[in-house]
């Protein structure tokens, strides 16, 4: 049985984890509520523009981009899967790779090629570990993307799939559907797929330049902003996760430190009654 200088070294030990782990909670909240704003203020945009070209497309019947380019068969796909650079946050970065894995097989299986890149050090450590081929890792990425950063990867993969090196391109992260809810997504990017309904307004309305130049201009900044909303997301989640992982770590350090200071009185309530035994049977033996 532990004595009681053990039990209370154990209570100080858990209660400074404590104090670590709540600290790392409330650090972790204030930084999702700035990365869930800034997903909310880029969701308007991004719709909006997929309007808008959608609407361009329906007035530009017939123009042709590499962007929209859709291949008879897959023969190559780029992949990027985005992580963490840090853990702590509970099944975050193991969800995201896990479905990553399993598309990549899936690929494989298909008789597709598969170039992987990497965001974050938790992926790479991953894929070095399983002895997955990646062709190139990004670890810059923290949990400020900038749209300059979306654009540097945007750009090298409409690059690739505009000369024909890739047929298509999809992103692995993990999507935010609201402050209760992320889940690990796989979104195809390229090529873009545009809703050829029907928009009256469309027939109607006046383009400056036409219809056909605006939507070239627009179709390469529509995915940069896939790529920006990909970024965003997966650090909104990432922060939303380590808050929730830091506050169940906090509440299991409460219920510890509740358990051994239970046994911590026990233990000194044995400890003085056992004085108290033992000071009453010298009494009698001297009496």
């Amino acid at each position: 049985m532990a004595t009681l200088r053990e039990i209370k070294n154990r209570i100080q030990a858990v209660s400074n984890t404590q104090k670590i782990t709540k600290t790392m909670e409330m650090i972790s909240a204030a930084k999702a509520k700035r990365a869930t704003d800034k997903v909310h203020a880029a969701q308007p945009y991004a719709r909006k523009l997929n309007e808008l070209v959608s609407s361009l497309s329906s007035a530009s019947k017939g123009t042709f981009h590499p962007l929209l380019r859709k291949p008879e068969s897959i023969k190559r796909i780029g992949v990027l899967i985005v992580t963490a650079n840090r853990g702590l946050c509970g099944g975050f970065n193991n969800n995201v790779i896990k479905l990553a894995l399993l598309k990549i097989m899936e690929h494989t299986n298909a008789g597709i090629q598969v170039e992987v890149h990497l965001v974050g050090k938790k992926s790479v450590n991953v894929f070095k570990y399983k002895k997955v081929a990646f062709e190139k890792s990004y670890t810059h990425i923290d949990d400020k993307p900038s749209f300059t950063d979306a654009s540097e990867f945007a750009d090298f993969f409409m690059e690739k799939f505009e000369t024909g090196y890739f047929d298509a391109v999809e992103i692995v992260s993990t999507k935010y559907l609201s402050s209760s809810k992320q889940t690990a997504d796989v979104n195809r990017v390229l090529p873009l797929t545009l809703d050829n309904k029907s928009d009256s307004r469309a027939g109607s309305a006046v383009f400056e330049p036409d219809a056909e130049t605006i939507m070239t201009e627009l179709l390469p900044r529509a995915t940069r902003v896939a790529f920006y909303q990909a970024l965003l997301e997966s650090v909104a989640s990432e922060q939303i996760a380590r808050r929730i992982a830091m506050k169940n770590a906090t509440d299991s350090a409460s219920d510890m430190i509740k358990d051994m200071t239970r046994s911590y009185n026990r233990a000194r309530q044995a400890k003085i009654t056992q004085e108290i035994s033992e000071i009453v049977a010298g009494a009698d033996s001297v009496s």
